[in-house]
């Protein structure tokens, strides 16, 4: 799925096959989880490939790299123009790419600062199966911010996200809807969400989640829109009562919910404000003429 034989990566300036490329195995990244991720997508347009947000994504590697004391010896512009040499060897339009920066082999506690790059991308055009999602409430909050910088893409932080997803699996739930530590709404296991209540969508403040750029994109197109966003804490009671509600990241993209813990929403998927931000998300991406409308809700 990720990569095959003539599949090429980029790792610390060398371009090289996935299947010989060799990394050692003692880093804290590997055993620790200090190591910083982002997820990007490109996509293809009448202009070209065009690789969505991507002074962002790379802006927030760096910032995640500076929360662990990881040093990166490239700019966001260096690390730009690999991913996109990365797609043209690849052969790729519309792609997931993965830069992951891990850290040198040495194990003990202390932060290890210096660092390793790698890039890499696959064709990941659906992360979910089709359809609208069954979330439930998780057993499993999202990590304290007193314990660390939940804002920052980092990799062991998505241990808690493994946890949760595997929970709702279990349960016969396609995704977890995760809170805070007072009991609040936060995110899914790795996206975050949108709630259209009374003619408002509503999504949780920062403080308790990683702040999506994709969430980024869908409130822009609520101001092109005119639909009121607020940015509040909420309790899971608020969301069996909405009208509708979605999920939006990078690899989502943006995702309708059907139910939160079997409880299905009054509207409609195709009378809710998520599904006209998905269909000019999708133009917006490829560079499409978006119709923006003043929209009142159903």
């Amino acid at each position: 799925m990720y990569y095959d034989d003539n599949t090429v990566i980029y790792l610390n300036g060398e371009w090289q096959r996935a299947t010989s490329a060799k990394t050692g195995l003692y880093q804290q990244s590997f055993h620790y989880g200090n190591g910083v991720f982002e997820g990007i997508r490109s996509y293809a347009t009448d202009q070209g490939t065009q690789i969505l947000r991507a002074k962002a994504h790379f802006e927030r590697l760096l910032y995640s790299a500076k929360t662990m004391h990881i040093e990166i010896n490239h700019s966001v512009d260096e690390m730009i123009e690999f991913s996109y040499q990365l797609l043209a060897k690849n052969n790729l339009q519309d792609a997931y790419i993965r830069p992951l920066v891990y850290t040198d082999e040495k194990l003990g506690l202390q932060a290890e600062s210096q660092s390793n790059l790698f890039l890499c991308a696959w064709d990941w055009s659906q992360y979910f199966d089709a359809g609208a999602l069954k979330l439930k409430v998780s057993p499993y909050c999202r990590p304290d911010p007193k314990s660390c910088h939940v804002d920052a893409k980092v990799s062991g932080h998505y241990v808690n996200s493994i946890l949760a997803m595997k929970d709702a699996h279990v349960s016969g739930f396609d995704d977890a809807l995760l809170l805070d530590q007072k009991g609040y709404v936060a995110e899914a296991s790795g996206a975050n969400i949108f709630v259209q209540k009374d003619g408002v969508l509503y999504t949780p403040p920062k403080g308790n989640i990683l702040p999506g750029i994709t969430r980024t994109i869908v409130m822009e197109l609520c101001v092109a829109n005119g639909i009121e966003v607020v940015e509040k804490l909420f309790k899971p009671e608020d969301v069996y009562s909405a009208e509708g509600a979605f999920l939006t990241g990078t690899a989502v993209e943006i995702k309708a919910i059907g139910s939160v813990n079997e409880k299905p929403f009054s509207h409609v998927w195709g009378d809710t404000f998520g599904a006209i931000l998905k269909q000019q998300f999708h133009q917006t991406v490829r560079n499409q003429k978006v119709n923006h409308r003043k929209v009142r809700a159903a």
